[in-house]
């Protein structure tokens, strides 16, 4: 069984205009959401044993919720920080393990997330797209749909 979870980052703050946007924290209502939606899909039955991570202050808090609702260590990437579709499918590959969830940024997160599930899909802030394929390896990905395709936002 192959399963990606992939995540777009909680909102973050934008109160300090000159901050570099690699340095942007989350707000009130990111950390809010990030907690919350982490123990809704974690009570779905989502368990990654990889949480990887862009090396962005907002993504890299948004993995700490999800990696302490998992029980799972975050690895941060540079290369996620406004990654391309392909360039987050190559890290999750490239993990080494079944069950991966990718935290990082749109516009990437939407187009993968709309490309694996053949249709228009808008990835919120904090939104998780969890998709499974129960024979599949990570060959299968990308190239056939997956059996099963979840959303969720908050």
């Amino acid at each position: 069984m192959i399963q990606l979870i992939l995540a777009r980052h909680a909102k973050s703050d934008w109160a300090d205009e000159g901050l570099d946007d690699h340095d942007r924290p989350l707000n009130d209502r990111g950390r809010r959401d990030a907690p919350q939606i982490a123990r809704t899909v974690r009570r779905a039955g989502v368990r990654p044993s990889v949480l990887l991570s862009s090396t962005a202050l907002r993504a890299r808090q948004t993995a700490d919720a999800f990696a302490e609702a998992f029980d799972v260590d975050v690895t941060e990437l540079p290369e996620l920080y406004l990654a391309t579709p392909d360039r987050l499918l190559d890290a999750a590959r490239s993990s080494g393990a079944d069950e991966v969830m990718v935290v990082a940024h749109d516009p990437g997160m939407t187009a993968l997330v709309s490309r694996l599930a053949d249709r228009d899909e808008r990835m919120v802030t904090c939104a998780v797209a969890v998709f499974t394929w129960h024979d599949g390896t990570w060959d299968d990905v990308d190239e056939t749909p997956p059996d099963e395709f979840d959303l969720y936002t908050p």
